[in-house]
């Protein structure tokens, strides 16, 4: 190992998601991946008695070849790949290197992978499995609360789209101003999502109600929880629902509602929100809005929904289709 070192090697490490946080305003869970990406690869220099300062293009090239005999995913060797491109940047941006070895290197070549989506008959389904049973006076209250709680999430993310993470922390407030009529500013969540971008995510009528009666039955059950921070408050280090607890309760009720577990997850039903909105003709600029996207390139993943629509259109509409 060069004379950079193993804890000098740790500290530009350090000092480069600490840029992250500051500069980019990047989210805790976004500084995290980069962290976990880079101390495998800072392990992984450690191996060939390398380090940041002192690894060749070729180093990085060895590494990315492990992964690949480990049989990483394209799409995850690709992410480590743009995040070692990223730190070496900045060690060359802060002249703590004079070259930049991840410059030229290109990443493992990925086909267009579409989004996994469900039909408007499939989000249906679950939602319909998700109101059985709400007002059932024979279940146990703390039972009818997690069923509330469950139907919650689900009518929120499909009307709303947004990203889990934003979700599972949303303020008790929340339900609160969507209770109120659209007139009096209310249907709608104001969101801060990656970045600190601000958002507004407007809420169908039947998401505001089912979000109303989850907040009513939950303080009516633990009058403690008006004092709380969030709307679906939990016993865990970050104080409200995990992501990993909701991507698992919604499991369960896609196999319910006879769908295959392995297809829906919270980050399903984002998708089935633009995708059915596009279907239905809304604008993408709309729809990447309403996603909080900075770039219109990361919406337009979507665009095979546009494509069918059109090419519908064409078959339908021209008047020189033999097919009319």
């Amino acid at each position: 190992m060069s004379a950079m070192g193993a804890p000098a090697a740790r500290a530009a490490l350090k000092d480069f998601l600490d840029m992250l946080a500051a500069e980019r305003g990047a989210a805790k869970n976004t500084i995290d991946a980069y962290a976990r990406d880079l101390s495998d690869y800072l392990l992984g220099l450690a191996r060939r008695r390398r380090d940041p300062l002192s690894a060749t293009t070729q180093d990085i090239r060895d590494y990315l070849s492990d992964l690949a005999e480990a049989a990483l995913k394209p799409a995850s060797s690709a992410r480590k790949l743009s995040a070692i491109r990223q730190f070496h940047r900045f060690l060359a941006a802060e002249e703590r290197r004079a070259d930049d070895p991840a410059a030229l290197l290109e990443g493992p070549r990925q086909g267009r992978r579409l989004p996994k989506i469900l039909s408007v008959a499939e989000v249906d389904a679950i939602l319909r499995v998700c109101r059985e049973g709400l007002d059932d006076p024979a279940r146990p209250p703390e039972e009818r609360l997690r069923a509330r709680r469950a139907a919650c999430l689900v009518e929120v993310l499909y009307a709303s789209g947004l990203r889990v993470s934003e979700l599972v922390a949303l303020p008790l407030s929340a339900a609160k101003v969507a209770e109120k009529p659209p007139e009096q500013g209310g249907g709608f969540l104001a969101i801060r999502g990656k970045g600190g971008r601000e958002r507004l995510a407007p809420l169908t009528g039947a998401a505001r109600e089912t979000m109303a009666a989850y907040r009513r039955l939950l303080l009516e059950l633990h009058p403690e929880s008006a004092k709380q921070k969030w709307l679906f408050p939990s016993i865990g280090e970050s104080g409200h629902l995990t992501r990993q607890v909701f991507a698992r309760e919604l499991k369960f009720l896609a196999a319910a509602a006879g769908i295959a577990p392995l297809r829906v997850s919270p980050h399903v039903l984002r998708h089935a929100f633009a995708s059915h909105l596009l279907q239905n003709g809304a604008d993408l600029r709309i729809v990447q809005e309403l996603l909080g996207h900075a770039d219109i390139a990361t919406t337009q993943i979507y665009t095979h929904v546009l494509d069918e629509r059109l090419k519908a259109m064409v078959r339908d509409l021209h008047p020189l289709n033999d097919e009319n």
